[in-house]
Order: C-alpha cells, then sequence, then structure tokens
C-alpha cells in the first residue's frame, strides 16, 4: 500500500498516545490543544479515559481492552496515511500490554517515514522534599523503560524518574549530565532541574555531552498538565527546525529569546548600576543583581520592584555607578 506524505511546506501530523479526561487539561487534552494550536495536525490515540486528573479523587477509568488497542494501533500501522505522520509522542498508559502496540506502531511510522522524530514522556511518577512516588505499577514502568525509552529520540523525564529509569541517585545537575547522557535518547529534557538561584527551578537540556539550563523562579500549586505541554512544544518547536529551548550554545544559533526585552533591560540596568563608560562595572552590576536575584528569591515579584527602585536611585544620586562613584572618590580610572 503507498504511503502518503506532508505537501511541501506542510507540517506533519504527530501522533500522540496518551490518556484523556473529560475535564482538565492533561494527557492528551494537554498535548492536541498545543500542537494544533501551532499548526500540527494530531492523531489522537487515548489510552485510558477518566473523568479528571486522578489527583482529583478517585474516579472511573475506562481502559481499552488489550487486544482492541492492539488492533486499533495495527490499523493505524497500516493506514495509507501513515506516511504523513512525521512526529510521535507518548506519555500516560492504563495498562503493561499498551506499551508493546505503542512500540510496534512507533516502529511503522519510522518505517513509512525514517526522519520522524519521537519524543517519549515517561510518566512514571513524581519526586518532592518528602519522597517520591511512582503513579503505576511495576509491570508497567518496566515496559516503558525497556521498550519505549530506547527507541526515543527525545526523553522528557523529571528528575525523579530519570533516577528510576538509571538506577541513580542525584545531588546536582552535574550528575544528571551524566544520568541524561547514558539513558539512550540522544536529545534529554530533565525537569525541575537542581536550580542554580534559591527559590528556583529549571529545566536541563543534555545533548552530545553539552548541557543547558533554563531556569525560573518556582511557582506554588502550579496546575496539572505542564509536563504534557512541555514535551508537546518541545516537539513542535524540534518539528519545526529550532527546539524552544535551544540556544547559541547548543546548537551555534541564537533565537529571539535571547533578545527579548526583559533581557535587554536586564543588561542594561547591570550596567548603569556598577557603572557606565567604565571596564568593571558591568561585572560589579552583574554580580549585585544576581546576588539580589539569589538572595531575595523569597521575595517573589518584589525582586524587581526592589531592582526597579534600585535603578531609580541610582539614575538620580549615583548617575555613575558604583564603580564609577568609587573611581572619582580614587581619582583614578577603573
Amino acid at each position: 500500500m503507498s504511503q502518503v506524505s506532508p505537501a511541501p511546506g506542510e507540517k506533519p501530523a504527530v501522533l500522540s498516545i496518551s490518556s484523556h479526561v473529560a475535564r482538565g487539561t492533561v494527557g492528551n487534552r494537554a498535548v492536541v490543544f498545543a500542537l494544533e494550536s501551532l499548526g500540527f495536525p494530531v492523531w489522537s490515540v487515548p489510552t485510558v479515559t477518566l473523568p479528571w486528573h486522578p489527583g482529583h479523587g478517585p474516579s472511573t477509568r475506562i481502559v481499552p481492552d488489550d487486544a482492541a488497542f492492539a488492533a486499533f494501533c495495527g490499523d493505524l500501522a497500516r493506514a495509507p496515511w501513515l506516511g504523513e505522520v512525521g512526529g510521535i509522542i507518548t506519555g500516560y498508559f492504563g495498562a503493561p500490554a499498551q506499551v508493546e502496540a505503542a512500540a510496534g506502531l512507533i516502529d511503522a511510522v519510522k518505517r513509512a517515514n525514517p526522519r520522524a522524530i519521537y519524543l517519549c514522556d515517561p510518566v512514571l511518577g513524581d519526586g518532592g522534599e518528602a519522597g517520591g512516588r511512582l503513579y503505576q505499577p511495576a509491570a508497567l514502568l518496566e515496559a516503558i523503560r525497556d521498550h519505549l525509552v530506547g527507541r526515543a529520540d527525545i526523553a522528557v523525564p523529571n528528575r525523579f524518574e530519570l533516577e528510576f529509569l538509571t538506577g541513580l541517585e542525584f545531588s546536582d545537575n552535574a550528575q544528571l549530565v551524566e544520568g541524561a547522557s547514558a539513558l539512550g535518547p540522544a536529545r534529554v529534557v530533565v525537569t525541575s532541574a537542581f536550580p542554580l538561584l534559591r527559590g528556583g527551578i529549571g529545566n536541563l537540556l543534555v545533548e552530545d555531552g553539552r548541557a543547558m539550563l533554563a531556569e525560573h523562579r518556582r511557582i506554588e500549586a502550579v496546575p496539572n498538565g505542564l509536563g504534557d505541554l512541555t514535551g508537546a512544544v518541545f516537539l513542535a518547536r524540534t518539528l519545526a527546525g529550532v527546539a524552544g529551548g535551544t540556544k547559541a550554545l547548543v546548537f551555534g544559533i541564537a533565537t529571539l529569546t535571547d533578545v527579548y526585552w526583559a533581557m535587554s533591560g536586564e543588561v542594561v540596568l547591570m550596567t548603569l548600576l556598577g557603572g557606565l563608560g567604565t571596564v568593571f562595572g558591568p561585572v560589579v552590576g552583574a554580580a549585585v543583581i544576581v546576588t539580589m536575584q539569589n538572595y531575595l528569591a523569597e521575595l517573589g515579584a518584589w525582586v524587581t520592584v526592589i531592582q526597579g527602585v534600585i535603578f531609580v536611585l541610582c539614575v538620580v544620586a549615583f548617575r555613575a555607578g558604583i564603580v564609577g562613584e568609587v573611581a572619582r572618590w580614587l581619582r583614578v580610572r577603573l
């Protein structure tokens, strides 16, 4: 049977194998929305149907019969349109036998389109200050580890899941890089990585032994589904040619994020605070701003307010900046 491929200029379809909820934005509800919003057609395969996220309380689970699910995947594997699929993403599974059927479908997509990219979101469990917990029974955990992770081009485990998959324990990002490099997939994004600043959290991209940390302030009581959203958007950006988390350090290119106004404004603030027209001024300004962000992180958005007050005081009373004022007082050039 001949295969249909995307027309030139059209975005490829994405095969998404994950859970479905009637209420909420987790699993395929989050993945499909993100991908279709970015212009990617989606083949959605539900592994289990739930009224709501399991964390909201007990509910009925509708899990397809193993034979029916395998037949469903088999139909898709033989579909004449399979060549349209350029991306695959897997998430939450409802039963161990589903993993083997999904693996067969992934292999079929790869045969029809060798350039297709497979992203595996293990969805095994989650960590926390009180310790981690696994979502799935042992048989399903082992099936995902043994049959899906090795097939993936990209994996997006959280820190706890990476520990389970590798059998290692991590205490810093250097160890995360080693674990991610040994996992198997060429590109690994570790969510909930160790932050550099207090009150932060980050995603760690590891590829070819190189790593990059994208960090932001920790937000309490975040909604469910952010892991699904992260995987979907990362796959979409990868299929589009530029993964959202990559920077010049990894691929030798610069994205619009690098020239976003907030980043540019922070650099200006560092320079003015340290001393415009001095050699050491920007370095001192950067040290002061980063130190403030670190030690005042618990204040949240007030850090930006404090930085704004300091900026105003610097412009009004210390126009030469810290180093500039010191140089004028010492009558030397710094």
